[in-house]
This record gives C-alpha cells, sequence and structure tokens, in this order.
C-alpha cells in the first residue's frame, strides 16, 4: 500500500494499549487513488455503519476514511486485518451522499477515494465542537453596588444564558465589571452550546414583490419545489431581469418545508452584494462555503451543515460535496460559467454534477444564467430541462444601446488602444456624472515583451508561454506557473539598455491610457492579481456601487453579477480576444462574456450604452449581440455542434500526457493510442503537443477522444487504460470527460 502524502488527513494517535477482540470486517474508503475500498476489523463493542467518518491505519500513518456500502472482500477472518482505530462522532454520510460520490467517481474514471475525500475536508469539524462558557444571574447583592453593575444585573435578570463578552457588550461595560461580579457570586457558571456561524434565514422576513413575468416565473418554480421531486428549471432572463429574486422565491418554500439549499455561485469570494442581498430577503445572511474561508469557519459550517444548523449555504463548486442533512434545493447561479469546472485530481463540472446529485436525492435543480450554455440550451428544447424566459429587465430599466466600433476605420492614436469614439463616450459619460467601465480580459500591462534590437523575446523558463509584464509590481510574470521575476533594464540576450518594449496591452495599460486621457477622473483596476486578494477587492467593487470612482478597467472580474447603480456606458477594448484560439466553444464563450459584461450598464433605470471595439464588425458573435437576437446566435452554435457531433450531440475526453522529457511524453502518448480498442462511433485524435506544450518544466502531449452522444465514452477508455503501457519515471496521465479546456 502506498503512502497518502496528504498532510490534511494524516492524523497520528498515540497506540492503542491492548489488541482489541475483532468481531467483524467493512470496507472503508479512504483519500488515496486506491481503485476501491479497503476491508477493516471492527473491534468488539465498536459501532460502525455505512457512512461513519472513521480513522484508521494506513501504511505507518492513521488517516481519515469513512466506511463504505458492500460486503467485505471474501470473508477475511478479522483477525487477520488491521483494526478501525476510532470512531468520530459526527453523524454519517447519508445514502444519497454516498451514492453521489460512487457516481461522480464512475463518471469521472477517478478513484473512489479522492471523490469522497471532497466530501471530507474539514478534519478537525468530525468530533462535536466544544461547549462555550456562560453565565447565568442567581441573585443577590454585590458588596458595591454601581450603576455599571446594576446595568448588568438588570439585564441579566430575567435569568437566561450570557456569554462574558455578550453580557458586557449588551450592558455597555468593560468585561472586568462582569468580572467582579462572579467573583461574588451573583453568576453561575453554565455551559451552552456553539453559537451557530449565521443566524436561520426567515422565509416570512421581506414579502415577496415580485409581479409580471418574474412572479410567473417564481409560480413555475415554486410548484417543482411544492411536488419535492427531481426537476431542472432553466431561468434564461436578461441581465437585471430579476432572476435572483425569482430563485430566491424558491428558496422561501424550501426553507418553509423545513430543506436545505444550496446555493452554487461562480465566485462566491467576489460576491459580497449577493449576500447582502440574500439578507434583505431573508434577515440573515447564508453560510459561506469557499476557498478564502478561514480553517476554524469550514469546520464550523462543515458540522452545522451534517447536522442540519445550516440551512442556507452559498459557495464555490466545492460546495457540491457538503455532507448536508436533508438538501432540498440546489441553484446554480451563472450556470454557464467556466468557474464551475474543475481541473485537478477530479476533474469534474460542478453545474452537470449538481443535476446528478438533484437525481440522486430526489430534489429540484434551478439552472440560472442570462447567457445559458448552449449544452442547457439544448437540454430546455430536448425537454429534459424546463425552460423559464425572461425576456425584459425587472422595473423600468432598459438594456443598453450596443454598438459596434469599426477598427479599421476608427483607428486609436499612435500607441494607444481605444478608439477616438470610445475616448468621446467615456468623456461624456464621466462629465455626466456616471460611471464608465472599460472591460479587457487581459491581466498585467502587457502580455509580451522584446527587445527593439535583437528581437528577444521574454520567455518563462519552466513554461511555453511568454512572461506577462505587471508594471505595477514591477514584474514580469508567468500565467500558466506563477514564475516571476523583476522587470529587467537590459536586454539578457544581448546586454542593450532601454530598448524593451511592451506588446499589446492588458488592464494596467488601458489604465494608463485613461488617465493620459482623463487626468482628473478617479480610476480603479479590477483584476484577480492586483495586491490585496480578496479583501481589497470586495472594498473596490464596494466603492464602485457607491459611487466613489468614474471609470473602471476591469478583466472578466466585471462579468460576475455585480450591480454597479451609475454604471451607464461598458467599453469591450477588444471583443475579439477570445475569437483567436481553436477553442470549439470559442464563440460561445465569447458571446457569453461580452453579453454578461454589456448588460453591467443601465441596470437601475438610466440610458446606458455598451460600445465594442472589433476588426471583425460582420462575426456572428458581434452582430448577435448588438441585434440582441441571442435566439439567432444559439440556433447557428447548435447546428453547428450537431454537424460536427461536438457536445452535447457527441462526447469528448481529453487526455494529458506529462513527463520531464520531450520523447518520454511522446512515447506514452503514443503506445497509449496504440492500445486503443477499435469501437464504432468512438475515434481518438492525437497525439500532438498541447497549445501549452510545456507547463512547469513538464512537457505535454494531448489525446482527444470523440464519440457519438450514445457511445459508452467510460467503458472506452477503461478498456484503453487497461492496455495502456504502465505510468513509469516521471510520466504522468490527466483524464478529462467532458473537457471544457483545450490548452
Amino acid at each position: 500500500m502506498s503512502k497518502d502524502s496528504s498532510d490534511l488527513f494524516g492524523v497520528l494517535f498515540e497506540a492503542a494499549p491492548a489488541k482489541p477482540v475483532m468481531s467483524r470486517t467493512v470496507p472503508v474508503l479512504v483519500p488515496m487513488p486506491a481503485p476501491r475500498a479497503y476491508s477493516y476489523a471492527v473491534p468488539e463493542g465498536m459501532a460502525v455503519e455505512p457512512g461513519s467518518v472513521v480513522q484508521v491505519p494506513l501504511g505507518p500513518r492513521q488517516v481519515i476514511g469513512v466506511v463504505w456500502d458492500g460486503e467485505d472482500d471474501g470473508g477475511v477472518d478479522p483477525k487477520k486485518l488491521r483494526p478501525i482505530s476510532h470512531v468520530f462522532d459526527c453523524p454519517p454520510l447519508g445514502r444519497h451522499m454516498r451514492d453521489f460520490v460512487d457516481w461522480v467517481a464512475t463518471y469521472t474514471l477517478s478513484p473512489p477515494g479522492l471523490v469522497a475525500r471532497m466530501a471530507l475536508r474539514a478534519p478537525a469539524a468530525f468530533d462535536p465542537e466544544p461547549m462555550v462558557e456562560g453565565l447565568r444571574f442567581i441573585g443577590g447583592q454585590p458588596e458595591r453596588l454601581t450603576p455599571a453593575r446594576a446595568k448588568v444585573m438588570e439585564i441579566a435578570a430575567d435569568g437566561l444564558a450570557w456569554t462574558r463578552l455578550g453580557l458586557a457588550h449588551a450592558a455597555g461595560v468593560s468585561t472586568s465589571v462582569v468580572d467582579g461580579l462572579i467573583s461574588q457570586g451573583i453568576f453561575e457558571t453554565i455551559f451552552l452550546p456553539p453559537p451557530p456561524v449565521v443566524a436561520k434565514p426567515d422565509p416570512e422576513f421581506t414579502a415577496s414583490r415580485l409581479q409580471g413575468p418574474q412572479k410567473d416565473a417564481a409560480d413555475e418554480i415554486l410548484a417543482d419545489v411544492r411536488k419535492g421531486e427531481f426537476a431542472v428549471s432553466l431561468i434564461d432572463g436578461v441581465t437585471g431581469s430579476g432572476k435572483t429574486e425569482v430563485y430566491f422565491e424558491a428558496i422561501a418554500e424550501t426553507l418553509r418545508r423545513g430543506k436545505q439549499v444550496l446555493i452554487l455561485l461562480p465566485e462566491i469570494a467576489l460576491t459580497a452584494s449577493f449576500l447582502e442581498r440574500f439578507q434583505d430577503r431573508f434577515g440573515a445572511k447564508p453560510a459561506e462555503w469557499h476557498s478564502d474561508l478561514a480553517p476554524k469557519m469550514r469546520e464550523k459550517v462543515w458540522r452545522q451543515a451534517v447536522t442540519g444548523e445550516v440551512r442556507v449555504v452559498a459557495g464555490a463548486r466545492s460546495a457540491l460535496f457538503l455532507p448536508f442533512e436533508d438538501l432540498g434545493l440546489i441553484i446554480v447561479d451563472e450556470e454557464h460559467d467556466p468557474a464551475y469546472k474543475q481541473e485537478d485530481r477530479v476533474y469534474y463540472n460542478a453545474r452537470d454534477m449538481a443535476v446528478v446529485r438533484g437525481r440522486i436525492g430526489d430534489f429540484p435543480v434551478v439552472l440560472v444564467s442570462a447567457t445559458p450554455s448552449v449544452e442547457s440550451q439544448v437540454n430546455g428544447q430536448s425537454g429534459r430541462y424546463t425552460t423559464i424566459h425572461l425576456p425584459t429587465r425587472y422595473g423600468d430599466a432598459a438594456l443598453p444601446d450596443l454598438h459596434l466600433i469599426d477598427m479599421r476605420r476608427h483607428a486609436p492614436e499612435r500607441g494607444g488602444f481605444l478608439s477616438p469614439v470610445m475616448i468621446r463616450a467615456i468623456g461624456k459619460t464621466v462629465a455626466k456624472g456616471e460611471q464608465a467601465l472599460m472591460f479587457l480580459n487581459r491581466r498585467g500591462y502587457a502580455p509580451l515583451t522584446l527587445c527593439r534590437v535583437c528581437g528577444h523575446r521574454f520567455q518563462c523558463p519552466q513554461c511555453s508561454s511568454w512572461l506577462v509584464e505587471h508594471r505595477f509590481r514591477n514584474q514580469i510574470q508567468c500565467h500558466q506557473c506563477g514564475y516571476a521575476e523583476r522587470t529587467p533594464e537590459a536586454c539578457p540576450e544581448c546586454g542593450t539598455l532601454d530598448h524593451l518594449v511592451a506588446c499589446g496591452p492588458g488592464v494596467e495599460r488601458i489604465a494608463e491610457e485613461v488617465e493620459r486621457h482623463f487626468p482628473d477622473a478617479r480610476t480603479i483596476v479590477l483584476s484577480s492579481d492586483i495586491m490585496g486578494g480578496v479583501k481589497r477587492l470586495r472594498l473596490e467593487l464596494d466603492a464602485i456601487a457607491k459611487g466613489e470612482a468614474d471609470i473602471v478597467i476591469g478583466t472578466q472580474l466585471v462579468a460576475k453579477g455585480h450591480n454597479f447603480p451609475l454604471m451607464t456606458l461598458v467599453g469591450i477594448v477588444d471583443a475579439d480576444l477570445g475569437l483567436a484560439n481553436g477553442d470549439p466553444r470559442a464563440a460561445e464563450r465569447t458571446f457569453q462574456l461580452l453579453s454578461q459584461v454589456t448588460g453591467r450598464a443601465g441596470r437601475t433605470g438610466l440610458k446606458s450604452h455598451g460600445l465594442l471595439q472589433t476588426y471583425q464588425p460582420q462575426h456572428p458573435v458581434m452582430q448577435a449581440i448588438v441585434s440582441g437576437d441571442a435566439s439567432a446566435f444559439y440556433e447557428r452554435e447548435i447546428s453547428e455542434r450537431e454537424r460536427a457531433i461536438l457536445p452535447p450531440f457527441g462526447r469528448l475526453a481529453s487526455i494529458i500526457v506529462s513527463a520531464d522529457t520531450r520523447q518520454d511524453a511522446e512515447t506514452h502518448a503514443r503506445g497509449m493510442r496504440n492500445a486503443a480498442p477499435q469501437v464504432t462511433g468512438i475515434s481518438v485524435l492525437g497525439p500532438a503537443e498541447a497549445p501549452i506544450a510545456l507547463v512547469r518544466g513538464r512537457h505535454r502531449f494531448r489525446l482527444l477522444v470523440h464519440g457519438r452522444r450514445n457511445s459508452d465514452m467510460q467503458g472506452f477508455l477503461r478498456a484503453m487504460l487497461a492496455q495502456s503501457p504502465k505510468e513509469r519515471g516521471s510520466v504522468q496521465v490527466q483524464l478529462d470527460i467532458d473537457p471544457q479546456s483545450f490548452l
């Protein structure tokens, strides 16, 4: 058995003083890439059941595992097996959760232990939280009754329990006043259960104000919620159409029925405005679950979700694996967003797996987007999903007027990237006291730096990608592996000073150009790599919403559902950027991203505009956006996918073979290609070098498996992997069912 390298699940305990008597054996999934559960003996007197979270020996370590379904392997004598060391005092993973783990493992061809690991992300939460020390008033008089002491005693006279800090805060006194009363026997010490991470949401806190199409949409979803059965609804509504308020009604009804709710958001760490909107409707915020959450808070949320104390969780894709006590509804907001795809260890799409979890648990799932994915559109057209259209904005707000700027006719000045048409529009917007947004989906100052004398290009020493200049930090950085160095003053190839030139724009360079034209305007740059991280981003998003900025220059972060009341102009600096690659989803993603960005304008009723700078004004994506005819774009895109037998009409799987040397990677990839079985309807393309052929010093070759919709892709891949050469040396194989990235 291989040694598990994860520190997260390694928990060392002292050796048992005596060898216990074994009564039976059970399968236990451990968090490692093993193909099946291992058998362990259950000591006599220990109670376990399927789903019990346990600690077991694995090699020289003690690790966390979960008792799984099924019989032990062939009636092995329990005396010959290693025993379970400890059973944690937490509710077992329910049958639906275990079935979900098995389904994900089977579909993604991932080791089930690694999938179960995602449901056990908070080891410190497996045992109950410690009780909190509290106080209760028992009467009596202190030796000296001061006004401060009298205030404390007055508040505590009802006999309710208080924490020391809570009582001092409520009375408006220091904790030393409370301590003095404790020392004189005025209070007794009691122990209280740990407080909830968030207050329980109240479905009646604010009455629904929906009307017209929004009320009709909510009524349609409520019918599914009241049935309490599996169904998938797709809310397809333009930006600002009230989609969030519609699914809030589904959440309220689910809470009335005593069920828990999961809301998936693509960027939960950046959506403070969503949490505030939820609080306005339900009187309390939902519990958060994402990678930036403090470890202690993650433990509390995990524990209180599994015990049912937390009723609503809003989280990133990993929240899908929280073992809720009684989940009754999943909302997938911005269901089209690529952030729902995980591409590490277990490759899965949280949108699709949310639908699976709803089917296994027999409860409704609601998908939400202003620009639904092609897959969801087809599922709606075929009747698998119920599509609910919201074609107009909520209230009196109108969609922005959209226009193309043909950069061949309205070229920017030398050294600039903004058309004169765009610059005039920014000036008019700022002069009216309104906000303008300049969008460019490219971080940093410039994507390439080269020497004008010898032509040397700065490339990452570990990856086949150019180093991006970040002028704010005085660095050039690789966006693949994170390698960074100080921006040099001289060319390392020819040694010439002051002849390095930045090629192309990033958001920092656009900010520089904007400040040159509008030196008195307040500008903010929004990018995922700015100094200060998520906390600073939240502060700056809040500042923009309050009108404390005139011009915003941002990457795709600004397309994530934010509501900026004064935003009336959105300018797309390079509308063609997403079309310049071989990704079969390039047109769809460009349409979605640009539609979402332009949708930031005019959400509160102000007259608004969107300008798109393009060198391809006749491209179908550009025409679809400015015409507002999304249905024509989807019809064309769906027709092209169907002709090419691409998802959702066909199936794809990606295999990336990487190694320390190019020869090892290519040789292994060719061996895998030769091992592919001959099956009608499934073909293997490649191997070929991946578009990014070198990442972190590892050479990468790619195979693409293509099949028809009804093809047994998993069976084909299992047979192929079984006959492929074994991974030796530095060779690694990554398998991705339904890939979203083709790099």
